[in-house]
Order: C-alpha cells, then sequence, then structure tokens
C-alpha cells in the first residue's frame, strides 16, 4: 500500500495558525523501521445478540460468526513494541485497544484486539427501536 501526504507540523494537536480544522492527526510506522507481529482482530463470536434464536432444528451453531477472528500476520508495529511483555496493553490509533498475547516471545509478538472503536451490538439495537 502507498500513501501519498505531506506533514504540516504546525497542526499537530489539532491547532493551525492560519484557522484550519484539523480533525485528526495521523501516526505512521515507517516499514522499514517497524516490527513484524501477528495481531489477531476479534469479533463478535456470533451473528445475533441471542444465539439461541434460530430457525427450527437448528442451534446456536448456526449462528457462529465464520468471520469471529482474523488474524494479520507481518503487521508492522513501531519499534518501541519491541519489548512488549505478555498481559501489557496499548492503543493502537484507529483499530482499538491490543493485550500482547501469552503466545508471545521476544522472537514473535502476537497482539490480541481486546475493545473495538466501533460497537455493532450498538448500532444494532439501535435499529431495532
Amino acid at each position: 500500500m502507498e500513501i501519498h501526504c505531506s506533514y504540516d507540523p504546525a497542526t499537530r494537536g489539532g491547532n493551525a495558525p492560519d484557522g484550519r480544522k484539523v480533525k485528526s492527526t495521523i501516526h505512521w510506522v515507517s516499514a522499514a523501521n517497524a516490527i513484524d507481529a501477528e495481531v489477531r482482530l476479534y469479533e463478535s463470536l456470533f451473528i445475533k445478540e441471542d444465539p439461541n434464536q434460530t430457525e427450527e432444528a437448528r442451534d446456536f451453531i448456526a449462528n457462529l460468526n465464520p468471520n469471529s477472528l482474523e488474524v494479520v500476520a507481518g503487521a508492522k508495529l513501531e519499534p518501541s513494541l519491541a519489548g512488549a511483555v505478555p498481559g501489557s496493553r496499548y492503543q493502537f490509533e484507529r483499530l482499538g485497544y491490543f493485550a500482547v498475547d501469552p503466545d508471545s516471545s521476544a522472537a514473535r509478538l502476537v497482539f490480541n484486539r481486546t475493545v473495538g472503536l466501533k460497537d455493532a451490538w450498538a448500532k444494532i439495537e439501535k435499529r431495532g427501536k
């Protein structure tokens, strides 16, 4: 993936001296300097809020979410995470909160998303009202 952009240090923190309204600041990681890690992105285990809500003669397994886990191998992370120990928690911008998995080692870091930034169930409940 290639991203073309410009950097204006005057807008850091959202305050531009020329009056522009900066909505966000993106933190990026140079692929050349990044470390590799495995990142596990968990979603809801079931596709329905009530897994037992099924068609006749089917059980809750019919409502398992086939996309409840996405594993990103070779994710690029900033080098400061190289010493992360199992149980440590971090916020990855625009993605959510992550914890270092006990499967991690110095040679192979693994991060699990514990909380995403978007709440899918809240959207579903809103539509139902």
